[in-house]
């Protein structure tokens, strides 16, 4: 039997280079054109979640980027600033992108490959940031209180979260999430082997075991089963079976249950109140939105509908997004302070420099640290000498 390969390499939200293994056809698959190039659009979407993230840090929340400022974000982008606040769901979309590209490349991986593709691209870019965030944090004129010696050498090791040590990254949380899923999905599907029945037996019982797990309230279940975010994994899951298959009715249910459970948790997680105490007022229809685009966005790409947007400048945003979203939330916070109460630089000015410099920083972090620490370590993994 002949193999078709589907259109190979793209990067998951860690920087993952993803090069699927052979699609075997069958007599449900679809037929269409197999092409090798990147999906460059998939490339484009990460980067514009990382840049919602990244508006989200600068000036849609309160608490140490106020300091950064010297003043709350609310006088600094009076009107913009509500908007800036939907930032948060630029996480969610991420999500939906990792379980539509995790079930990609697991699929025909064993798990020794799996694991070395994971560690190779999460950890180098990782080690440095935290570095970077520690030794900037420790310098005598940046305001914000570094963590201990000890604290800052448990980061290195991602188990911080867990173990309840202080944070280096702020967003080091989502990697948390990411890695729990990383193991399920190891365990569950690389490690017998990944194919379609057992991927959607997969997304069917996660699905159904995340809500009780939400409904007992034992803590245990609700660190590994995640209801919060399983959705949007459970959704880009099912959006590569659709990839594979337009015509998977189990996969267009999936992907349909995901969404409205979806955008359940994300209303719940992010509403805010109109309460004058809070810092901003997220309207659910506007969460509901956000979530839907994240879901539409991703399955346009997988049905091919997108493939027109493949400019080559996608491929470096898509290098980019992994290091930039490492490294912009407390060093952004810096560069602002520097720049607008050293400097005297306006807000915009302020805001479009400091996204210029983190996506400076993380081209350098990609060209002189990805780019040669990865392939040595993906090579260490697999015992290649």
């Amino acid at each position: 039997m002949s193999t078709a390969q589907p259109r190979s390499g793209t990067t998951v939200p860690d920087g993952t280079d993803v090069r699927p293994g052979p699609v075997v056809p069958s007599p449900e698959r679809s037929a269409r054109p197999a092409s090798g190039g990147r999906l460059r659009a998939l490339d484009g979407l990460r980067l514009l979640a990382a840049l919602m993230v990244a508006l989200y840090h600068y000036g849609g929340r309160g608490g140490d980027v106020t300091r950064a400022w010297g003043s709350s974000p609310q006088d600094q982008f009076p009107t913009l600033h509500s908007w800036f606040a939907y930032g948060p769901l630029g996480v969610q979309i991420f999500f939906v992108i990792s379980g539509f590209v995790i079930c990609m490349s697991g699929w025909g991986r064993p798990l020794r490959s799996f694991f070395a593709s994971r560690a190779s691209r999460l950890m180098p870019a990782y080690w440095v940031a935290v570095v970077l965030v520690t030794a900037v944090f420790a310098l005598p004129g940046v305001v914000y209180a570094a963590v201990t010696p000890s604290e800052a050498l448990l980061n290195l090791t991602l188990l911080q979260e867990p173990l309840g040590a202080h944070r280096v990254l702020g967003v080091d949380w989502t990697l948390w999430v990411e890695i729990r899923f990383y193991a399920l999905f190891a365990l569950c599907l690389v490690l017998p082997g990944v194919n379609r029945r057992r991927v959607v037996l997969f997304c069917a019982v996660w699905t159904l075991a995340a809500a009780i797990a939400q409904a007992s309230g034992e803590e245990a279940l609700t660190l590994v089963l995640m209801p919060e975010y399983a959705p949007f994994f459970i959704g880009g899951m099912g959006i590569y079976l659709l990839y594979r298959d337009r015509r998977d009715a189990l996969a267009w249910g999936i992907v349909a249950v995901s969404w409205l459970t979806g955008q359940y948790h994300a209303v719940e997680g992010l509403w805010h109140s109109s309460d004058p105490g809070q810092f901003s007022y997220r309207s659910a229809t506007v969460i509901v939105l956000i979530v839907t685009f994240g879901f539409a966005a991703v399955l346009a790409i997988a049905l091919g509908l997108l493939d027109w947007a493949s400019w080559p400048w996608l491929t470096v945003a898509g290098a980019l997004t992994y290091p930039f979203y490492l490294v912009h939330e407390h060093l952004g916070w810096v560069v602002i302070k520097a720049l607008h109460q050293d400097l005297g630089v306006p807000s915009w000015a302020t805001l479009a420099l400091t996204l210029g410099a983190m996506l400076l920083l993380a081209w350098l972090m990609h060209r002189y640290v990805e780019r040669r620490v990865t392939p040595w370590l993906r090579k260490a993994l697999h015992g290649v000498r």
